[in-house]
């Protein structure tokens, strides 16, 4: 199915529910995202674990990102 089929179907349905279609995509996506930022937390952690990452202060993490930023202006 395109977007547009699905545009299509969703303005078929009632007012009530596309409202409703709405609600449910949307909680959709943030459960993905969520799901999405667990991975990432689990594979960090193995990671540090590891050893392959090293414990640092956040003062240096956002003097970092600070210099990053600089850097591509």
């Amino acid at each position: 199915m395109t977007l547009d089929q699905a545009i299509d179907a969703a303005m078929q349905l009632t007012p009530e529910q596309r409202t409703m279609l709405l609600d449910i995509l949307q909680g959709r996506l943030i459960e993905t995202r969520r799901n999405e930022i667990a991975q990432d937390a689990q594979e960090s952690l193995a990671q540090f674990r590891a050893g392959a990452l090293k414990a640092t202060t956040a003062e240096y993490v956002i003097e970092e990102l600070h210099l990053s930023l600089e850097d591509e202006e």
